[in-house]
């Protein structure tokens, strides 16, 4: 399989962006992605900040391939809620304007189906507007929130993004965080196509409840990462696919490894 789609995350590589992405470069990759919560100053994100970020992006001849901004509340968690939603639109205009056409993050717990004679739960409406407003947002700077399916089930999430208008919420697959709670990211990607912004290629074993797994390096977990990629392939998926290290202190090695893998494919 060439490489030219898959990307990397920045911070795992280096804490300065300039040296990150000459890594990144380095292993003959073109796409990278950025955490705007912890992987960049407030400084970098100023319009001045933003232009130079993008100069060293040229520089190296690289594109951002996704943004990150993971809040620690979801957007049915009224507490600090409108102070996460102000985030979460800085954050997609940042992402923007530093090339990113998708900002990752989860949307924290999605409230069950009430039954058709029970009340509606409030938490679901809530839910549902504030997606509403983040779409109506991203649409007017040109950046979608991609939502993780993994933490989120693929079920919950096909309900969410049935409720909201259209093009307001996109799914970030990621194939390891599906697995370690219970899912088959296979059958994910069967049902979530047509609303993936992004993947990831991760991997992961299970643990003895849901949730309670463990990432593993590529390859060596229980991803059918081969059935993943040629779903992905048959529903004309040509987004990025991004991967990520499992050790920090080995990150190149792990990264340079696992590409030389996907190439075998």
């Amino acid at each position: 399989m060439e490489t030219s789609r898959f990307s990397v995350a920045s911070l795992p590589l280096a804490r300065d962006l300039k040296t990150a992405f000459r890594k990144v470069r380095g292993l003959g990759l073109r796409g990278v992605e950025l955490d705007l919560r912890t992987g960049a100053t407030p400084e970098q994100l100023s319009q001045t900040g933003i232009r130079q970020i993008r100069k060293w992006l040229a520089d190296e001849g690289l594109v951002v391939a996704a943004a990150a901004f993971p809040t620690r509340g979801g957007y049915a968690d009224a507490e600090r809620l409108e102070a996460r939603i102000a985030a979460t639109k800085a954050a997609l205009e940042a992402a923007h304007a530093l090339g990113a056409a998708v900002l990752l993050n989860h949307i924290g717990d999605v409230p069950p189906p009430t039954a058709a004679d029970a009340p509606a739960d409030p938490r679901w409406q809530l839910l549902v507007d504030v997606v509403t407003d983040l779409g109506a947002w991203g649409e007017r700077v040109g950046c979608t929130l991609a939502a993780e399916a993994g933490r989120s089930s693929p079920e919950d999430l096909e309900r969410v993004i049935n409720a909201v208008p259209a093009g307001s919420l996109l799914c970030h697959v990621v194939t390891g965080s599906l697995v370690v709670h219970g899912h088959d990211p296979v059958a994910a990607v069967e049902m979530l196509s047509g609303h993936i912004g992004h993947v990831h290629a991760t991997d992961a074993i299970r643990g003895a409840f849901k949730g309670r797994g463990r990432a593993v390096i590529l390859g060596s977990g229980e991803v059918d990462l081969p059935n993943v990629l040629a779903a992905l392939e048959e529903r004309a998926y040509r987004g990025w696919i991004g991967l990520e290290p499992v050790d920090s202190f080995q990150a190149e090695a792990e990264l340079a490894d696992a590409l030389t893998s996907l190439q075998a494919l």
